[in-house]
């Protein structure tokens, strides 16, 4: 991608991505407002940069990052607000960025739990929540009901806020992009 684009997603991704997740740390939401508007001013920088070329990868891009959670939302493992965040990150990077971005989020958010289940003593918790997720996808009926969703476990377990390791992973492959590193 041109001279100027990367600077500019930088310039906007950056800090509308670290708003977003001090957002969903402090209340576990992310704003539809936000989200609508990173996705709109991906889609607009693309096409402004690269005319229809730049607009059908940024729409390929926000479906990208819609389709890597929609599931996981739909089986009540997580918010609508982060699907949404990582569709507006994908309208800014593209369907390979994007996918590679979600990547490093999940490693990152997989890491943050495991600290977090540690931390606090709820490794006993932990494995009796995850053979109630392992039980809810055995069949499909089950699957995408509410039993076994992220808010059902109640004190048993922490909600991460997803926003978080979803941003820390853009923002690891963002750099790593712009620098030059292995993304390019």
């Amino acid at each position: 991608m041109g001279t100027g684009y990367w600077e500019l997603t930088l310039a906007v991704l950056v800090p509308g991505t670290l708003y977003a997740s001090w957002i969903d740390y402090a209340e576990r939401r992310v704003p539809n407002w936000l989200n609508a508007a990173l996705a709109l001013c991906g889609i607009v920088a693309q096409t402004a940069f690269f005319g229809w070329v730049g607009l059908g990868w940024s729409v390929l891009g926000l479906l990208v990052g819609f389709a890597v959670l929609i599931v996981p939302w739909a089986m009540h493992g997580m918010g609508a607000g982060d699907v949404k965040l990582m569709a507006a990150i994908g309208a800014w990077l593209g369907p390979w960025l994007t996918v590679v971005s979600f990547a490093a989020g999940a490693i990152i958010g997989g890491v943050a739990a495991v600290i977090m289940i540690c931390s606090t003593n709820r490794l006993a918790h932990a494995m009796v929540n995850m053979h109630t997720i392992m039980s809810k996808m055995r069949r499909l009926d089950t699957a995408f009901g509410e039993f076994g969703g992220a808010r059902t476990f109640g004190q048993t377990s922490q909600l991460l806020p997803y926003g978080v390791p979803l941003t820390a992973g853009t923002l690891a492959v963002l750099f790593t992009h712009y620098f030059g590193g292995w993304l390019t």
